[in-house]
């Protein structure tokens, strides 16, 4: 079974320097149709205007992992870390027993858009950590490059979380089939251009839950950028 999420069915937010959409129910946006998938119980789009962006705040036993698509994201954290991400790079916090961060765009006349992924942790209490790497997009052309795991396998940033994820982009003929496991859940969600999955076309922000479907078809692409999650229910 495939079920959509169209990209304007999701809640928004305008806060005048942040514009954010959110996939699942978040803040003051409350679906209780819409809280999650197996153990993915974030994905907000958000758009950060120059100079501004979030102040010191905390979170406690939550995955988070960020994803630039533009500009650049000036993160610093209670545990010492001060990095900037950019566009191509993953970042992963575990916010464990708590963690205190900021986020924020310092770049001139440019809007930081990026979006913010958080997945429930293997245990409450784990240790706070930090990882962030860059990965070469022309790995990710026509197939689904590994980007964030619990084995860390083929040099992906290692997830606390039953879950992973990969990044993949698909422009024209390019195409990528991969076998789905029945007893856990496949969901995509569309970054960039517009895609079919399983003969179903997808435009940007729009996403689709897989439930029992034995593989994942990516075709049709254009200027698609795509991210593909393996959930635990």
């Amino acid at each position: 079974m495939i079920t959509l999420r169209r990209s304007e069915d999701r809640g928004y937010a305008d806060h005048g320097w942040l514009k954010s959409h959110h996939s699942f129910s978040f803040a003051d946006y409350l679906d209780p149709a819409h809280m999650g998938v197996g153990n993915l119980r974030v994905i907000n789009e958000d758009r950060i205007a120059a100079g501004t962006g979030f102040g010191t705040h905390g979170h406690r036993d939550m995955e988070i992992v960020s994803v630039v698509l533009s500009g650049e994201l000036a993160h610093r954290d209670s545990m010492g870390n001060e990095s900037a991400i950019r566009p191509g790079e993953i970042q992963r916090m575990t916010a464990g027993t708590g963690v205190r961060h900021s986020e924020f765009n310092h770049a001139q006349g440019q809007t930081t858009h990026f979006l913010q992924i958080w997945l429930l942790p293997e245990a409450t209490g784990l240790a706070p950590g930090y990882e962030q790497k860059a990965f070469d997009p022309a790995e990710q052309r026509g197939r689904l490059q590994r980007v964030a795991a619990p084995d860390a396998q083929d040099g992906a940033i290692r997830l606390n979380a039953d879950a992973a994820l990969s990044l993949g982009r698909f422009d024209g003929a390019e195409s990528a089939t991969v076998a789905l496991n029945p007893r856990r859940l496949g969901y995509v969600f569309v970054a960039e251009g517009s895609v079919q999955v399983n003969g179903q076309r997808l435009a940007q922000g729009d996403a689709a839950t897989l439930d029992g479907e034995p593989e994942l078809r990516l075709d049709g692409g254009e200027n698609a950028l795509v991210l593909v999650f393996d959930l635990a229910r």
